[in-house]
């Protein structure tokens, strides 16, 4: 039994794995899950908070006075917020606006300002909240960064940390290690301290579509990365702490499977836990179906469900974002394809101002997809921002159109219920039809109506 700790920085780690018996089934193999949430803050990463800001600390950094600074989805400033209300240093984050109210209000709580900033914007523009916490970090006197998403102490804390307790646990007997990537440090750290051990272990990473993992990892090259529900996993832009050489393979999640797996795992194996690890449970399971029962795979649960209160734990929202399985017959998006008449028009980067507005007037249009020379849909152009460059100077008419393409907004596939197309639409966006990483149409809400009103 663990003693009495002098502080509650001295209870992060030693979480437990716990078997998983409902969500596998009797033939498959054995997972076992690390129950991350079960740290004082509630994650994952409470570990490399703490970590960064002890080495801050020992190298100078980190002095009586400073101001902690960091751009956060949220469980990482809890972390950081928590060592902070002990260690006596004062927090800002910033956190786009996708993220649970619930994670606002718990940075709030220890006593953090919080700066929501949007989301749907890409990872170099000044609304991002990468680049909003760097200019609030050179703006404010005696600041200091964590920079989780660059940091390479990210990946020193889980090789310090999280692998060694996974390799006690299980006596080093286990035959895949399956996490999602964020920040990917929690992946990178934990699989190059059980690779050392065992060069045999595969180590599986998890990725949300809409990500750019999946496609660096397979390929090489970043896709296109559109929005996407799930919290805590995925990413834009390709970080430092995330090191693909101690990564055996990374296996693609939609947020639906990550949503149900995680309300599954709460009504089935009393974990309640949140979407992320809803994703690598997913992953996990089939894994386990394909390995056997001879095999055992551990598997990283980051966070607590209790922060997702609002939104996948609560049927309504998971209505209204067409979460749930649509009954037999419904309409789908391919229904409302199959009966427009419009057709799909698209752009390349090579293509100038000039000749893009011409063309979205002849059309009647104000927005068109930007498809690379492969066909795979790199980002939206819109007429306002088209207008906006122009009447600002920043662009002439002659100049191409690539600096001006906004990350894809409302993107859903054919199969999709009309409650998802409704959602999006509750963002006030078109929806971008993808299938097979190609866009096959779009959707405006007078589509959505017309559709409606010849059914009945």
């Amino acid at each position: 039994m663990r003693g009495i700790f002098t502080n509650v920085l001295h209870a992060i780690g030693d979480t437990p794995l716990v078997q998983l018996n409902k969500v596998v089934g009797r033939h498959d193999a054995r997972v076992l899950a690390k129950l991350e949430f079960m740290n004082p803050g509630g994650s994952i990463k409470d570990r490399m908070a703490l970590h960064i800001v002890e080495q801050a600390e020992r190298r100078g950094l980190l002095k009586p006075g400073s101001v902690i600074v960091e751009n956060t989805s949220g469980n990482t400033g809890v972390g950081v917020a928590m060592a902070a209300a002990v260690k006596g240093y004062k927090c800002i984050f910033t956190m786009p606006d996708k993220m649970s109210e619930e994670k606002v209000r718990r940075l709030k709580a220890f006593g953090a300002d919080v700066v929501v900033t949007p989301t749907a914007v890409p990872a170099d523009s000044p609304e991002s909240y990468y680049e909003t916490a760097k200019r609030i970090a050179r703006e404010t006197p005696h600041s200091f960064m964590i920079n989780q998403y660059h940091n390479k102490e990210n990946i020193e804390a889980h090789y310090l940390s999280t692998g060694p307790e996974i390799w006690e646990q299980t006596d080093g007997n286990f035959t895949v290690l399956v996490g999602g990537l964020g920040t990917g440090g929690t992946m990178s750290g934990t699989s190059k301290f059980c690779k050392e051990k065992n060069p045999r272990i595969r180590t599986v990473g998890v990725d949300p579509e809409g990500s750019i993992y999946y496609d660096m990892f397979h390929t090489g090259k970043p896709c296109a990365p559109h929005t996407y529900k799930v919290e805590g996993i995925g990413e834009d832009m390709v970080c430092g702490a995330l090191e693909f050489s101690h990564i055996d393979d990374v296996i693609q999640v939609n947020d639906r499977e990550c949503f149900q797996m995680a309300r599954r795992l709460t009504r089935e194996e009393g974990i309640f836990a949140g979407g992320s690890s809803g994703g690598a449970v997913h992953v996990a399971a089939g894994l386990a179906r394909e390995l056997g029962r001879n095999a055992t795979i551990v598997v990283i649960l980051p966070d607590h469900g209790a922060i997702y209160l609002s939104k996948f734990f609560n049927d309504d929202w998971m209505k209204d974002n067409g979460f749930f399985e649509p009954e037999p017959g419904a309409a789908s998006v391919r229904d409302i394809l199959r009966g427009k008449s419009h057709q799909l028009h698209t752009a390349a980067p090579s293509e100038s101002l000039g000749h893009v507005i011409l063309r979205l007037k002849r059309e009647g249009i104000s927005q068109m997809p930007v498809l690379a020379e492969s066909g795979e849909p790199i980002g939206m152009v819109h007429e306002l921002d088209l207008l906006n460059a122009i009447v600002e100077g920043s662009h002439s008419r002659n100049d191409t159109i690539e600096g001006l393409c906004k990350p894809l907004e409302g993107v859903i596939n054919p199969e999709a219920s009309l409650d998802q197309l409704r959602a999006i639409f509750a963002q006030d966006n078109v929806a971008v039809v993808v299938s097979d990483a190609k866009v096959v149409g779009i959707i405006t809400k007078i589509d959505l109506i017309d559709y409606l009103s010849r059914r009945g």
